[in-house]
C-alpha cells in the first residue's frame, strides 16, 4: 500500500514545528562527527524525517525539490548501516567485497557529485567502506578495474552499469539497498529498458529508496511496482523569497538575446552566470559569441568529453571562466556553491523547471539574481510559467535591445517548449504553403 501523498505533508509540518539537531536521528557518535557543522549545521526537512525510517530498513519515497538535500538524506543511513554491520564488508570470494548498496542516477555529473557526497561523509571509515563511481563516455577499462575486490557502494548511470554486468565485472546478487536518485529523469531519458534488466538482475527482498523532483504518472507507475509499503514524503517546491532571489524577465526579439548577454555581463559586471539553453548547438554558438566579445566563457552538454566536462566546471568553479551555457540535461546535479547568477537564455519546457533552473542560485542565505529572456515568440508560454509558478513579473525593456517583432498570432511555435512541438503534418501543410502561396 502506498501512503497518501497527504501524509507525507503532515508529518513534514509536524515536524518544522520542533527545531531538530543531527544527533537527534539515530545516527552513531562516529559517524556524526562527519557532519563538519559549517557544512552541515542542521538537517533539512526531508533529512528529518527521511534518516530515522530509513535506518529501519522500510522503502521510502520522496518527492522533494532540488536543493532539498536528498543526496545527504539517504547517503547517512546507508553508510550507518555499514558500520552497524557485524560483518561491514561480506564477500564473495576471496577477500571480495559484495556491492550492498546501488545507486542508480541518470547523468555523469550526478553520479560524480553523489560520489563525492559519499566519499566525504564515510572518509573516516577507511576501508570499511569502499565507494566506486561508474558512467559511460569514458573508457570502461580503469572502471573495471576500480570494481576488483568488489566495493560496499556503487554510483553508477544505468546504461554503464549493464556493461559491467555484461563484462562480469560485478554482480547484484548481494546488494541490500537500491537508491534509485531522480527517478523522474531516469524515465524522461528513457531509462525503462535498463531499469527492467538492472531490477530482474537484483535480489527480491531488498531496502528501495526512491527519490525524485517531480511526480508525472510514469513515477506513479513505477513506485507501485517497486515499492512496499513505502513511508512516503512530499516536500512542495517553494517560491523562492524576493530577498534572497530577484527575478527579471526582459523583454527581446529572440536575434538580439546574445547581444543582451553580453551587454548585460559587462554593464551590470556579472562575476559567474550560468546560462540555460535548449539545444546543444545553442551552447556552443553562443560561447563562441561571448568568446569573440573578451568574455571568458564554455559550452557545457553531453557531447562534450567527460574531462572537458569536469575541466569546465572546475574552471567556473575557480573563477577561470565566467560563463557556462548548459542544456537541462548536463546541468541536472550541477551544484555551484554560491551562484550568484542564472540567465534563461531560452525558456524552460515547464514551471517546474523554471523552479529547479532558478533554484541555483540564491541558496544558503546568499543572495542570488534569475534573468529570464522573454521574446514575442515566447510570451505566451512565459504567461504560463507565470501563472503555474503564482508569480508575475514586470517585463523589462533595455535600451537598444526593445522587441520589435510582432507577437505570433498563433502563439509561440519555438520547438523547445513543451506541448508546441509542430507535428510532421503541420511541417508538411507549412511547406506546401510556402511552396503555393495564394
Amino acid at each position: 500500500m502506498i501512503l497518501p501523498r497527504s501524509a507525507g505533508l503532515s508529518s513534514h509540518m509536524h515536524l518544522c514545528l520542533s527545531p531538530m539537531s543531527f544527533n537527534d536521528l539515530g545516527l552513531s557518535p562516529e559517524l556524526l562527527r562527519a557532519l563538519k557543522p559549517k557544512s552541515y549545521p542542521a538537517p533539512t526537512p526531508v533529512q528529518r524525517e527521511f534518516i530515522p525510517v530509513a535506518l529501519t530498513g522500510q522503502d521510502i519515497w520522496v518527492t522533494a525539490p532540488t536543493g532539498s538535500g536528498k543526496t545527504v538524506a539517504y547517503a547517512l543511513p546507508l553508510i550507518e548501516h555499514l558500520t552497524r554491520s557485524a560483518n561491514p564488508t561480506p564477500v564473495l570470494g576471496r577477500n571480495t567485497k559484495a556491492l550492498q548498496t546501488l545507486v542508480l542516477v541518470p547523468t555523469r555529473e550526478l553520479a560524480i557529485q553523489v560520489g563525492q557526497t559519499f566519499m566525504s561523509l564515510s572518509a573516516h571509515l577507511g576501508k570499511l567502506c569502499k565507494v566506486t563511481v561508474v558512467f559511460g563516455g569514458v573508457s570502461i577499462n580503469p572502471q573495471m578495474m576500480g570494481l576488483r575486490g568488489g566495493t560496499d557502494i556503487l554510483i553508477a548511470t544505468p546504461g554503464r552499469l549493464l556493461d559491467l554486468m555484461d563484462h562480469n565485472a560485478l554482480k547484484l546478487s548481494q546488494v541490500h539497498t537500491l537508491v534509485l536518485d531522480e527517478a523522474d529523469k531516469l524515465l524522461e531519458l528513457g531509462f525503462q529498458d535498463e531499469l527492467r534488466q538492472i531490477l530482474a538482475a537484483l535480489p527480491h527482498q531488498r531496502q528501495n529508496l526512491f527519490l525524485s523532483a517531480t511526480r508525472p504518472s510514469s513515477i506513479e507507475t513505477l513506485a507501485r511496482s517497486l515499492l512496499q509499503q513505502p513511508h512516503e514524503i512530499h516536500i512542495e517546491s517553494e517560491t523562492p523569497q524576493p530577498a534572497l532571489i530577484v527575478q527579471r524577465a526582459i523583454y527581446t526579439d529572440t536575434s538580439k538575446r546574445a547581444q543582451l548577454l553580453k551587454h548585460l555581463i559587462k554593464a551590470q559586471q556579472l562575476k559567474q552566470v550560468l546560462v540555460f539553453v535548449a539545444t546543444q548547438h545553442s551552447s556552443e554558438i553562443v560561447a563562441a559569441k561571448l568568446r569573440v566579445a573578451g568574455i571568458a566563457a564554455e559550452p557545457f552538454h553531453g557531447q562534450l568529453s567527460q574531462g572537458k566536462r569536469q575541466q569546465v566546471l572546475a574552471d567556473f568553479k575557480t573563477n577561470r571562466v565566467k560563463v557556462v551555457l548548459a542544456t537541462d540535461l548536463a546541468a541536472r546535479g550541477l551544484d555551484i556553491e554560491k551562484l550568484p547568477t542564472v540567465v534563461n537564455f531560452d525558456l524552460p519546457r515547464s514551471a517546474v523547471d523554471y523552479t529547479h533552473r532558478i533554484g541555483r542560485t540564491g541558496r544558503a542565505g546568499e543572495a542570488g539574481l534569475a534573468i529570464s529572456f522573454v521574446s514575442p515568440e515566447t510570451l505566451q508560454h512565459w504567461h504560463l510559467i507565470e501563472k503555474k509558478h503564482n508569480t508575475k513579473l514586470e517585463r523589462e525593456t533595455i535600451e537598444g535591445f526593445e522587441a520589435t517583432q510582432a507577437i505570433p498570432e498563433t502563439g509561440p511555435s519555438n520547438g523547445g517548449i513543451k506541448g508546441k512541438r509542430p507535428s510532421k503534418k503541420d511541417k508538411l501543410r507549412q511547406l506546401a504553403a510556402q511552396a503555393n502561396p495564394s
